[in-house]
C-alpha cells in the first residue's frame, strides 16, 4: 500500500480508501467514541485513532480488526496525536489540559505536561526535540522535550481560542489558526542550541470558526479549514508568478516616488515618504494585538513583548487584500470543514466534512478529482501518508 488515505468522525467507523479509485478498501470499528484525529506512522505500519479520552493502534497491514495497543490516561477528547520520525514515541494533546508523550513501544506515559486550560492541537517540531501546543485561552506553548519545560508561550489574541497549529517540515515557520478565523505565522530561527521565534506575518483566513492550519510539505503553501464550508490554500512562495509582478509594479512606484521627493522643498515637505510612511506603520502597530513573550524559562529574557507587522521576509502579500495570496478556495463542501491533508508532492489536498464526504482536490485546478463517499454521519478527520520513503 504506497498510499494510505483514511478518514473517520462521527459514524464510529475509521475507513481506508483507494485514493484514486475512491473505493473503500478497508474499515475498522471504533465502538468507545467518535473520532477526533487519525495519523499514519511515518513507516505507514500502523494508524492512531484518537477517541474520547484514549488512542487505539491499528495494524495497517493487517486484518485484525483489533488494536494492537491501547494508550489509556488522558480523561476527555483528544484533539491531537502525532509521531516521531522513526515511530519511537507519540505525542497527545486533550481537551484535559495536558500534553502527554508515551512509548510506542511499551504504550507507557513518558512526559505529561500541563497548560492551564483544554489543549486543541499538538505538532512536533522536525528536530524532534520540541512539540508546539495550542489551547483554548488563546495560548501557543513550545515544549523542549530534553529540558522537559516550556521555553515559549506565544499569545496571538488574548482569550481567543487557538485551534490549530501547524510546523513547517524544514522547522522555517510555525503557523496557528483560532477561533475568529485568524491565522498567525512566526519564522522559527535556530540560534546555536536555542530557537528564536519572530512573528512575520498576521491575517484574516475566514470570517468564520477555523478548524485547521496545515502547511504543505514544500512550505510553499498554507491550507485553512473552516466553518464557513471551506477550505482555503494560500501561497507562501516569493517566487509565486503575481507576488513577482506585484514586487516589480510596487519597485517601480516607490523609484518615482522617490523622484518626486527630490524635487520637493525640504523647507515644505514634513517628511519623505519612507519616513512617513514608518510613522504610520508604528502608530498601526501600536494598536496590533499580536504580542510575543516568553515562557518560564526565556531564550532572551530582555526582550520586550512584540507588535505582529508584516515583515519583509515574510510571505508575499497581496497588495490588493494585506493578506498572502490566496491561490484557491475549495468551496463545494455543504457544511463544516473539519480537516485536511496534503499530498507528498503538495500538488493535492484532501478534506473532510460534517457533509458526510471526504474530497481529493488538485490544487493547480481547484477541481475536486476523487469523492470519498461512505460515512453515515460527519467525517472530522483525515491522514493520508503517500511518501515513497519513511519520514
Amino acid at each position: 500500500m504506497s498510499v494510505i488515505l483514511c478518514t473517520a468522525g462521527y459514524d464510529h467507523t475509521i475507513r481506508f480508501w483507494e485514493a484514486l479509485s475512491g473505493i473503500c478498501s478497508r474499515t475498522i470499528q471504533h465502538p468507545d467514541s467518535q473520532v477526533n484525529r487519525l495519523c499514519i506512522t511515518p513507516d505507514k505500519r500502523f494508524l492512531a485513532a484518537a477517541g474520547h479520552n484514549n488512542v487505539k493502534l491499528y495494524d495497517i497491514k493487517s486484518t485484525n480488526p483489533n488494536p494492537v495497543m491501547t494508550f489509556d490516561g488522558h480523561t476527555n477528547n483528544i484533539t491531537g496525536v502525532a509521531f516521531h520520525c522513526e515511530g519511537k514515541w507519540m505525542v497527545t494533546s486533550s481537551e484535559d489540559g495536558t500534553v502527554k508523550v508515551w512509548d510506542t513501544r511499551t504504550g507507557s506515559l513518558q512526559r505529561n505536561y500541563a497548560h492551564k486550560a483544554a489543549v486543541n492541537d499538538v505538532v512536533i517540531h522536525p528536530n524532534q526535540g520540541e512539540l508546539i501546543s495550542g489551547d483554548r485561552s488563546g495560548i501557543v506553548r513550545v515544549w523542549d522535550l530534553g529540558e522537559s519545560v516550556c521555553t515559549h508561550q506565544l499569545i496571538p489574541e488574548d482569550d481567543v481560542a487557538v485551534h490549530s497549529v501547524s510546523v513547517a517540515s524544514d522547522g522555517s515557520l510555525l503557523c496557528a489558526g483560532n477561533k475568529k478565523g485568524n491565522v498567525y505565522i512566526w519564522r522559527m530561527i535556530q540560534d546555536a542550541e536555542l530557537t528564536r521565534i519572530v512573528p512575520i506575518c498576521t491575517f484574516q483566513a475566514h470570517k468564520d470558526y477555523l478548524t485547521r492550519v496545515l502547511l504543505s510539505p514544500d512550505v510553499k503553501h498554507l491550507a485553512t479549514c473552516s466553518a464557513d464550508h471551506t477550505a482555503k490554500v494560500w501561497n507562501l512562495d516569493l517566487d509565486y508568478p503575481p507576488a513577482k509582478v506585484a514586487a516589480v509594479t510596487a519597485a517601480k512606484a516607490k523609484a518615482k516616488g522617490n523622484m518626486g521627493s527630490e524635487v520637493a522643498s525640504p523647507s515644505t515637505a514634513s517628511g519623505t515618504p519612507d519616513q512617513i510612511s514608518g510613522i504610520d506603520q508604528a502608530k498601526s502597530q501600536e494598536f496590533n494585538p499580536f504580542s510575543f513573550i516568553n515562557g518560564p524559562t526565556p531564550v532572551l529574557p530582555n526582550e520586550p513583548p512584540q507588535p505582529f507587522p508584516v515583515q519583509p521576509d515574510g510571505p508575499p502579500m497581496d497588495p490588493s487584500t494585506g493578506t498572502p495570496y490566496l491561490e484557491t478556495t475549495l468551496a463545494n463542501h455543504q457544511r463544516w470543514v473539519w480537516d485536511c491533508a496534503f499530498s507528498a508532492d503538495s500538488a493535492y489536498l484532501v478534506t473532510v466534512s460534517s457533509d458526510h464526504y471526504a474530497r481529493l482536490w488538485e490544487l493547480a485546478s481547484g477541481q475536486i478529482i476523487r469523492q470519498y463517499s461512505g460515512h453515515h454521519r460527519g467525517a472530522v478527520c483525515v491522514a493520508l501518508n503517500d511518501y515513497s520513503e519513511p519520514r
